[in-house]
């Protein structure tokens, strides 16, 4: 039941850091969202929640733009 509980508290909550997949082909990168990590209420650690497991490459977490939101909105309205 916590373990729930600590799951539906996740979606909630805007993450912490977002993970991404990344590839390299020759001299570019190619970068792919792959899911997201929550700190934890203790602050020694992360919830990692992945959408999809990739193979090959690395994963990265980094911090999201505040207003990566914010663009991604405006550019859809016209």
């Amino acid at each position: 039941m916590a373990r729930e509980k600590e799951n539906t508290n996740q979606e909630h909550n805007a993450p912490d850091y977002l993970a991404w997949h990344v590839t390299q082909k020759g001299e570019k990168s190619f970068w792919n969202k792959v899911g997201a990590a929550w700190k934890h209420k203790d602050g020694r650690g992360y919830s990692l929640q992945l959408e999809t497991c990739p193979i090959n490459g690395r994963i990265v977490l980094r911090l999201p733009l505040e207003d990566a939101e914010a663009n991604a909105n405006e550019a859809g309205r016209s």
